[in-house]
């Protein structure tokens, strides 16, 4: 209710500055809570154990600044990054905007961050704390080669994380998506698993939703015979439904409810494809009760949100739980795991 009031106040500041404003506040907190623990909700993806399955989704925390204070409201992990080995400004502002009438945000970011060292550092300082903690890592907009990117981000992060995502979706570095296809993904999938040097810490790799069947199939069998620990369905979308919003034009990934059937169709067809044979996490479009339990319902371990704490603010992440809680006995599951693909 809170910042159902502020939250108009707020709009009146510039997505990105109301973000940073956001983080700040975050860190200035004193946060000591931790997720509520509803037994019926705990499970193990890919040998984590996860307290629930609602977690924050990148693009929050790039820089892992304020990782406690977001476990602190709830969220059974979080996710943060994109980090890249050098630090980077990203693209030029404005890159950030919400589209209000359509519960959405267009983002043209461009993997800021301050880069491989400063996040590892942070995340080095707070090793002994509790709470799943997993990082996105990309390549540098001018690297020359991206795969050796990729592994040297793996060989940094892998012994301060739980999990690694590989971000080859986003659709604001020129060529990245191109890592995909088929050819590219199996060396890149292979380099990131020798950096990993036997640790046991889970890869995951997070696609696009505007690919082709032909392509997910492709995805599948590269992630299931090359040994990916999970694949997370999907980041944001360059295609443009309907809009009524007059930042509708501007370039970028476009999230929030507009992308949500597009995305469950893309989780439902990498479900098909994988044959559940492979982890997979949900995102995109994601704000109410009803959607998480579609995700899981089509085939989802986890869930990841993020614009729609923008709209809903950050009471969500708890009211989803509670939800959750109570939706998984009515439907007469011992636990959230049973429900995983129910559909």
């Amino acid at each position: 209710m809170t910042y159902r009031l502020l939250r108009p106040l707020l709009f009146t500041i510039p997505a990105e500055p109301a973000h940073n404003l956001t983080l700040a506040a975050l860190r200035a907190a004193p946060w000591l809570q931790r997720p509520d623990i509803h037994p019926k909700l705990t499970l193990r993806v890919a040998g984590i154990a996860f307290p629930n399955p609602v977690m924050l989704a990148p693009g929050f925390d790039k820089n892992a600044t304020v990782v406690d204070a977001m476990l602190g409201l709830g969220f059974g992990g979080v996710e943060v990054g994109t980090v890249t080995p050098r630090p980077q400004a990203g693209n030029p502002r404005p890159r950030l905007f919400r589209l209000v009438e359509d519960r959405a945000v267009i983002n043209r970011m461009g993997f800021n961050n301050d880069g491989a060292a400063a996040v590892a550092a942070r995340l080095r300082a707070r090793r002994q704390s509790p709470g799943v903690v997993g990082v996105n890592i990309g390549a540098n907009k001018d690297s020359t080669d991206r795969v050796a990117d990729y592994a040297e981000m793996t060989r940094i992060m892998v012994p301060l994380a739980q999990y690694l995502t590989v971000n080859i979706s986003s659709p604001n570095t020129p060529g990245l998506r191109d890592l995909q296809h088929e050819g590219a993904l199996a060396a890149l999938v292979d380099a990131v698993l020798r950096a990993r040097a036997g640790r046991p810490t889970p890869i995951f790799l997070k696609l696009a939703p505007d690919l082709a069947p032909r392509e997910i199939d492709a995805i599948c069998r590269i992630a299931i015979s090359q040994g990916i620990n999970g694949l997370v369905i999907a980041n944001t979308t360059l295609s443009r439904p309907a809009l009524q919003s007059a930042h509708a034009g501007e370039a970028g990934g476009l999230s929030g409810e507009p992308l949500r059937d597009l995305a469950l169709r893309n989780l439902r067809d990498f479900r098909k494809a994988s044959g559940g044979q492979i982890p997979l996490i949900a995102v995109g479009g994601i704000a109410t009760l009803d959607d998480v339990w579609a995700r899981i319902r089509a085939g989802a371990s986890l869930v990841q949100l993020y614009t729609a704490l923008v709209y809903e603010g950050p009471g969500l992440a708890r009211k989803l739980v509670a939800g959750l809680n109570t939706r998984v006995s009515e439907y007469g599951f011992d636990s959230i795991a049973e429900a995983v693909g129910t559909e």
